[in-house]
């Protein structure tokens, strides 16, 4: 009899906790800026054409931008950052991790939306630097939750080594300035990934 209960108690608890999935980034629906500020007051948006990533089911969240694929509208602008600043033939990736309490996202209903606080870390230029993440989620549907930040991150030049880059930037340009910190904002989407037969 206490054998049958306790079956009985396991059985709901695991019916009423929601399944946790892993998820995929879905690069046609994700988008990651950053805004540089040259001469003083002169804001250019630039973006990058490649990215991929990861939520998995323990809550770790991945994503991984390719730096050849920076695009600021402006091709000889593109080649000179890939250059100078990324040095893509030695740093070919920037990772942003984080890690977000996995109930979170599984508990959430269609429709949904709910604040992110998530303690992370950004790999760049061969540097890791820690970061804080401020952010809301969107449950779409049943397989798609969007992640969109609220207040973006400052991501410095300097603490990732590419003072250099940044300076050479603009000696080629012959601007006064170009600044070393950069916001970003970014609108991540995932999509349910099925579970394997």
């Amino acid at each position: 009899m206490r054998n049958s209960m306790l079956t009985l108690i396991l059985s709901g608890i695991l019916t009423a906790t929601p399944a946790l999935a892993d998820w995929t980034l879905d690069p046609a629906r994700s988008h990651l800026t950053f805004v540089s500020i040259k001469a003083n007051d002169v804001a250019e948006v630039n973006t990058f054409g490649k990215m991929a990533g990861t939520l998995d089911a323990e809550g770790q969240a991945t994503v991984t931008l390719l730096l050849d694929s920076v695009e600021t509208l402006i091709p000889i602008r593109d080649e000179r950052m890939r250059e100078f600043l990324f040095e893509t033939t030695n740093y070919r990736e920037a990772v942003l991790t984080a890690r977000i309490d996995p109930k979170l996202i599984a508990e959430m209903a269609v429709g949904d939306i709910t604040q992110i606080n998530a303690e992370g870390s950004l790999s760049l230029h061969g540097q890791v630097q820690p970061m804080t993440l401020l952010m809301q989620a969107a449950k779409l549907n049943a397989s798609t939750v969007m992640v969109a930040s609220i207040k973006p991150p400052i991501i410095d030049a300097a603490k990732f080594g590419m003072s250099d880059g940044v300076e050479k930037l603009r000696e080629i340009a012959g601007l006064a300035s170009i600044s070393k910190a950069v916001p970003v904002t970014f609108v991540i989407t995932f999509v349910d990934t099925p579970a394997a037969p």
